[in-house]
């Protein structure tokens, strides 16, 4: 279907920044158009919405959505080794399906086209984010000395879901070292090679707590960044999760590579990790965006709340009520991520060609009314919940709060029986 959309406010971007102009957008082929073109098309009213590009979650691990609220208030070790860890041993295929579909509807439902998954289970994060409609980068989970040996399995799991999904033009493929503490320098050298003959984008969970970093340097005598960056893992089409604990000289190794930091606040002021090192980040330049993490730890997949703890974190860390300006927030969610994932100008934007990737936020809610500044109201005032209707790829996965292509009932029934027999 192609669509006339006529009567809101749309999030447009220029050398001055973001802002919301009144325009008509038209929606032909899966594509966005500044122009009428030709043929029919559903006229759409968007009066009283706000419309914006889908937002991009450039770090989560869907299947985690059934731990929610399940390993809360533990130290970071505890959290990983003794509570999530012993799930992912036994959590069934199935399981893990449900729960990464539960994890799409709540991305779906507040604003979030586009994520970035490191899982655990070959095939139901795929198999989701098609299901579900959404737009994903998907990562198997590797660890070991060598790829070829102790980490082959893994390994093949992910070139078989490259084999298996990889015709769909929503799903990518990411070649993903766990960290450090679970991986070698010689399989973060292997992955490297790999990606690079496959085309294919790289991650990793890097300098998260002061424990990895600690470990690191006692090990390798050198940091983790160091450590990985002898590797040749870190380039432009790197994407670091956390980041959190970097030592000195560690964010200028990032900036010189192009790699990208995703940052993840709420997961890491949760389990007493702390917070980026905003200054330093930005001094060198590097690309930063915004991930959730999984809803383990974070406990949510909302990437406005995610953009709203970012810049209060920041700016009472720093004492600086101008640090984390909303306009430089909201492209962390959006172009800054696009760019991560080599899509700049496709995502993230609402512009002639883009995706038709589109949010419409009801500007009438009383969270984001009046709307004296509709830009920074994204990061200070929204919480999601004026999110009404989502398009992926010019089709509605919500419309008007409902969901098209989910059974939002079955997959609450199916999450909660695996929650009731593994957890």
């Amino acid at each position: 279907m192609d669509y006339k959309i006529s009567g809101g406010l749309v999030l447009t971007a220029d050398e001055a920044g973001l802002r919301a102009e009144k325009k008509t957008i038209w929606v032909r082929d899966g594509l966005i158009r500044e122009t009428p073109g030709e043929g029919p098309c559903e006229e759409i009213s968007a009066a009283g919405r706000l419309i914006l590009p889908g937002l991009i979650n450039l770090h989560t691990h869907a299947y985690m959505s059934l731990m929610r609220n399940y390993a809360d208030d533990v130290p970071f070790d505890e959290w990983l080794f003794k509570r999530v860890m012993p799930v992912e041993d036994t959590l069934p295929a199935e399981g893990a399906y449900y729960s990464s579909l539960l994890a799409c509807m709540e991305m779906i439902r507040t604003g979030t086209t586009c994520f970035a998954d490191m899982h655990m289970f070959p095939g139901r994060s795929c198999r989701a984010a098609l299901d579900s409609g959404m737009r994903a980068f998907i990562g198997r989970g590797l660890v070991g000395e060598d790829l070829y040996g102790d980490g082959k399995s893994r390994f093949e799991e992910q070139l078989l879901e490259i084999s298996e999904f990889g015709g769909s033009d929503r799903l990518r493929f990411v070649l993903s070292p766990h960290a450090i503490y679970s991986c070698s320098p010689k399989l973060y050298a292997q992955a490297a090679e790999e990606a690079a003959a496959r085309g294919l984008l790289k991650q990793t969970h890097l300098s998260e707590s002061d424990g990895e970093v600690d470990n690191c340097i006692s090990k390798y005598g050198k940091t983790p960044v160091e450590v990985i960056a002898e590797t040749g893992f870190l380039d432009e089409k790197t994407l670091l999760a956390h980041c959190v604990k970097l030592r000195p000289g560690d964010a200028s190794i990032i900036a010189k590579s192009g790699a990208s930091i995703v940052t993840n606040p709420a997961s890491n002021a949760k389990l007493g990790n702390g917070y980026l090192p905003l200054k330093e980040v930005n001094e060198n330049g590097i690309n930063l965006c915004i991930g959730t993490d999984g809803a383990c730890s974070n406990n949510t997949l909302n990437l406005f709340r995610e953009m709203g703890l970012f810049t209060m974190i920041h700016k009472a860390a720093s004492g600086d009520s101008s640090a984390a300006p909303a306009q430089q927030v909201i492209a962390m969610t959006t172009a800054n991520a696009a760019k991560a994932v080599g899509m700049e100008g496709e995502l993230g934007v609402i512009g002639d060609g883009a995706k038709a990737d589109l949010v419409f936020m009801d500007l009438a809610e009383p969270s984001l009314f009046p709307a004296n500044d509709p830009v920074t109201s994204l990061c200070y005032s929204a919480n999601g919940s004026e999110v009404k209707s989502v398009m992926i790829d010019g089709s509605f996965v919500l419309k008007e709060g409902e969901f098209t292509t989910i059974d939002a009932e079955r997959v609450r029934f199916e999450v909660q029986k695996t929650v009731d027999r593994y957890l």
